[in-house]
Order: structure tokens, then C-alpha cells, then sequence
């Protein structure tokens, strides 16, 4: 018997039906899951979760990347991958700054973006080479770091403002 291709994902076709819908309800959930009555506009977790000081960005990112682990899972090639994890950065990175951050997280939909990021690559699987274990690993390692910095920089923020007003 023959290997199969390096090109095709080894993933069965009929699994990835279900990975799919599991990471839209995800995505749904942290970008649009509640709908401002008489319009089309929603607002999800993720900039609810940006709300929550120092926290609720990491938490935002952390969720985020799991929509990119499963992207790595179904054969998504480095340079979509990349795409994906760029979204999340400017989510991440904007959204942490208090108020503006968070009306950008609103208006921002990195999640729905990746979603459609991987729909494209699923139409055409074949075209593309999918990512290696090591990037994968690699992205991962560089999200949680985005994340630690979310958690990490507005505590240095307070304490320098703190040390400011109280002249310590």
C-alpha cells in the first residue's frame, strides 16, 4: 500500500465536519454570541472578557489560540496559520489598552476572521503543504507569550502609576 500525500491532511474528511462546527459555536461565542436587539450587530466573550483587569485579555488570547490548534490539526499550511496568529496579536495587543482596547475587541472579530481563514484553506485543502509540528509548537510558544505580556503589562502600568501618585 501506498503512503498517502504529505499534501492531503491526514485527518479524515468526515472529522472535519464536526471540528468545524465545534470551532464556528466557539468563535460565535467569543465574537458575536449576543445580538443587540433590531440590529445585526453582536458583541461576544472576548471583549467581555477584556473588561476584566489584567486577566481577561490572556483569557481572551488563550481561546483564541485553541481555534489555531485545531486549524494546525486540520492540515492549515504555515502561511494561513500565520494569518490566523496575526489576528489574535492585533486582538490581543490593542484590546489590552483600558476602554479603546475594548471597543476595538467589539469591533475586531479575529475569531469570525480566522474562522473564514480556515473555511478557505478546507474548499481547497490540496493546494497547500500543511504545517509542520515545530511551527505549530513554535506559534503556540509565541501566543501564550502574547498572553503572559496581556497579564504582565498593566500590572507594571498600575504599579508604576500607583508608585507616581503616591510618590513611592
Amino acid at each position: 500500500m501506498s503512503q498517502p500525500s504529505r499534501r492531503f491532511s491526514t485527518i479524515d474528511p468526515e472529522a472535519k465536519a464536526p471540528t468545524l462546527k465545534r470551532l464556528r459555536q466557539l468563535s460565535r461565542l467569543l465574537d458575536k454570541a449576543i445580538v443587540i436587539p433590531g440590529t445585526r450587530i453582536g458583541i461576544g466573550l472576548d471583549p467581555i472578557l477584556g473588561l476584566i483587569p489584567v486577566g481577561g485579555d490572556f483569557l481572551g488570547v488563550m481561546l483564541s489560540a485553541y481555534i489555531i490548534l485545531e486549524s494546525a490539526r486540520l492540515g492549515v499550511p504555515a502561511r494561513t496559520l500565520s494569518r490566523m496568529v496575526f489576528n489574535i496579536i492585533i486582538d490581543g495587543l490593542v484590546g489590552a489598552a483600558p476602554v479603546l482596547g475594548d471597543l476595538f475587541d467589539f469591533a475586531w472579530t479575529a475569531n469570525e476572521r480566522n474562522i473564514r481563514l480556515l473555511e478557505e484553506y478546507l474548499r481547497f485543502p490540496s493546494q497547500n503543504q500543511s504545517a509542520n509540528k515545530w511551527f505549530v509548537f513554535a506559534v503556540l510558544i509565541g501566543l501564550l507569550f502574547v498572553a503572559i505580556v496581556l497579564v504582565a503589562l498593566p500590572v507594571i502600568i498600575m504599579r508604576l502609576l500607583w508608585g507616581a501618585l503616591t510618590g513611592s
